[in-house]
């Protein structure tokens, strides 16, 4: 630390001007660094507004093709799909996910026929959206969450995105070993260069409520999560987690929810040589959307300044709902 002291060393002075405040920042946001999340739902031409989430909607496929053109306009290089799967098509097993004409394989492949290579396709691996319990794996008759037979489901189903052209495939089930499957499974059939972005800590949250309303799981859910989700109180078994998920053959590794859990951005970015995501879940991003319309804020100035707190704290990128208006506001 230095030694200088007032008035040689005024801390001000670099603050006096816009372009000098703009060669002293050291944390940079583009839109490079932004991931959108999306909802897939069933039929043509639909766009089914979130009631929970303010200004974030389910689309048909064509809808998507259309977001991802947006993307790709606004130089935001990934979108992340998540299914809202029929009631009708949701089973105790969760065999939806292994259909390789289910939401999420005909949306993957309408966005790679519509745009090719010039967008990313990140995929969730994980049977909460397709099961009638909302439990993201096969539980026995305790209600338990069964690990390693879940396991053997979630690799099925991280193949049968790979095949339909997924890109990145990102458990978020938080089983124990699933991504050392997984990426055995890709070696072993043809997909070497499919990326696994693993959900290595992954919080047993309050900030989830609007998602499982997105994708239909919410009053389908019995019980909880708390015996797979990790405990809000626990730091170290997170980097044991995400040490666990990059031996295994993770090349990215995310923290959910963000704000709440930037120390453990941070002791991960300082620990671990690898790209460490947030993602900004939907009741962070509601509350955002909240506080702006009670007149507690700017919309704006308040999701760019929890953007770049990302980026600070160590985050390569965010999985935001706020994407296609922060690239806006960065482009222009």
């Amino acid at each position: 630390m230095s030694n200088a002291s007032y008035p040689a060393t005024r801390m001000r002075r670099t603050r006096a001007y816009d372009w000098s405040r703009r060669m002293q920042r050291e944390t940079v946001l583009t839109a490079s660094d932004l991931i959108w999340p999306l909802f897939v739902t069933d039929g043509e031409g639909v766009e089914d507004p979130v009631r929970s989430l303010p200004g974030v909607s389910r689309w048909s496929v064509d809808g998507i093709v259309k977001r991802a053109r947006e993307a790709v306009d606004l130089g935001i290089p990934c979108i992340a799909l998540f299914p809202n799967t029929p009631a009708s098509a949701r089973s105790e097993d969760g065999a939806e996910a292994l259909n390789p004409d289910n939401l999420m394989c005909r949306a993957i492949k309408a966005v790679r026929d519509a745009c090719g290579s010039d967008i990313g396709i990140l995929t969730d691996v994980a049977l909460d959206p397709y099961t009638s319990h909302g439990q993201d794996g096969l539980v026995d008759e305790d209600g338990y969450v069964l690990n390693d037979d879940t396991v053997a489901v979630l690799v099925d189903q991280a193949l049968v995105q790979a095949d339909a052209g997924a890109d990145i495939v990102a458990p978020s089930d938080m089983m124990d070993g699933r991504v050392k499957a997984i990426r055995m499974a890709l070696e072993m059939n043809g997909h070497p260069n499919v990326q696994i972005m693993s959900y290595a800590a992954k919080y047993a949250s309050a900030f989830y409520g609007p998602f499982r309303d997105a994708v239909g799981s919410g009053g389908l859910l019995k019980g909880d999560k708390k015996s797979y989700q990790m405990d809000p109180a626990n730091g170290d078994e997170a980097l044991r987690e995400i040490a666990l998920d990059i031996a295994e053959g993770a090349d990215s590794v995310m923290v959910k929810p963000g704000l709440a859990y930037l120390d453990v951005v941070w002791r991960a970015k300082q620990q671990f040589g690898v790209p460490i995501y947030a993602y900004q879940v939907s009741g962070e991003y509601a509350l955002i959307e909240a506080g702006a319309a009670a007149g507690i804020g700017d919309r704006d100035a308040l999701l760019m300044e929890k953007l770049v707190a990302f980026k600070r704290a160590g985050c390569s990128g965010v999985l935001t709902y706020h994407a296609p208006v922060a690239a806006r506001l960065l482009n222009g």
